[in-house]
């Protein structure tokens, strides 16, 4: 059996969002969690010389129209909800993908996910102000304050930028990324071969 599939996210990341909605169901068919790491998708970008899709693909004839029909598959393969677009895209994760790490340290990071998420693309909110993302998260069920004060621990800080600089070092040049051992798949359609490394 393969090592458990690690999901290397950023919540700003909308195909990420869409990524983590379909992995659920895709865990219970291969009977394996998946291992969420939080990386900073601002700088992978930056030590990559990559851009979001929305700047990347701007002005090129027929590809984001593609890329319309992709995710229009994808939600129907998995059978999840679309997102809903945030006004206030892009979003400074920064202080969220700190306190991913802060929450998977106190062994809360999937319920922390659930929230960031949710008010990232579910129902969108300005997420990089702290006061609205506390607020958000603690609507949520969290210490959305107690979280996002711990983020600002240096060691957590240190840990952000050690994944996001392993992830580099490993291939990854955006999110999602899915390693599976020494294997690695870029983008949500990609689930489906990270499945079959389980079949």
């Amino acid at each position: 059996m393969p090592a458990a599939p690690q999901f290397l996210f950023d919540v700003g990341s909308p195909n990420a969002y869409l990524a983590h909605l379909a992995i659920p169901a895709i865990e219970q068919r291969i009977g394996v969690k998946f291992d969420y790491v939080p990386v900073l998708l601002g700088g992978i970008f930056k030590a990559t010389n990559n851009k979001s899709p929305i700047e990347a693909l701007a002005g090129i004839k027929n590809k984001l129209e593609f890329m319309e029909t992709e995710t229009r598959r994808f939600l129907k393969r998995y059978n999840v909800p679309r997102y809903v677009w945030n006004p206030h895209f892009p979003v400074n994760t920064l202080n969220l993908m700190r306190g991913a790490v802060a929450a998977r340290r106190e062994g809360i990071l999937a319920p922390y996910v659930e929230a960031a998420f949710f008010h990232m693309w579910a129902e969108p909110k300005p997420m990089g102000d702290l006061q609205v993302a506390a607020a958000a998260l603690t609507a949520s069920g969290l210490d959305g304050a107690g979280l996002l004060e711990r983020a600002q621990h240096p060691d957590v800080k240190a840990e952000l930028i050690a994944n996001t600089e392993d992830a580099v070092k490993r291939g990854a040049f955006g999110a999602p990324t899915f390693f599976v051992g020494d294997e690695m798949f870029f983008g949500k359609e990609q689930l489906r071969d990270v499945e079959e490394m389980f079949a």
